[in-house]
């Protein structure tokens, strides 16, 4: 039997629901990406902001991207052995993910995308049996 792995993805995290012949396996993949940063002490009410205390724009955008292609690499490790593969979650990552599956020629692998929103590590295995029965 081949691997069959379900994966709910957002920025934040990555769940992994593997079902083998051995048995089933469920692995976390935490990032460490900040969406944004905040500016500390000052308000528009208070005062002037420092340009100091928050980078510009687009070294804050280099630097996200930078900690999602760390992420996405280490969520790919892990699947690379799927042979079939459920993607789901909510907002962009999964997207985001299946480009870069893409683009390291496992996107035959994927099987179906679904969006869906926050859910339990027992929600996550329950979907992921429910779609690859045995």
């Amino acid at each position: 039997m081949k691997t069959k792995m379900g994966l709910w993805v957002d920025h934040r995290k990555a769940i992994i629901f593997a079902v083998t012949n051995e048995g089933e396996e469920i692995k976390l993949i935490i990032s460490k990406v900040e969406k944004q940063l905040r500016r500390s002490g000052d308000s528009p009410l208070k005062g002037r902001y420092e340009s100091l205390k928050v980078p510009s724009s687009d070294i804050r955008q280099k630097t996200f991207t930078a900690h999602l292609n760390i992420y996405y690499d280490a969520v790919i490790a892990c699947i690379r052995n799927a042979g079939a593969l459920l993607i789901f979650g909510p907002g962009e990552a999964k997207g985001e993910l299946i480009k870069r599956l893409k683009i390291h020629n496992l996107g035959s692998r994927i099987v179906g995308v679904e969006t869906v929103d926050k859910m339990t590590d027992h929600q996550i295995a329950a979907k992921v049996r429910k779609y690859f029965p045995k």
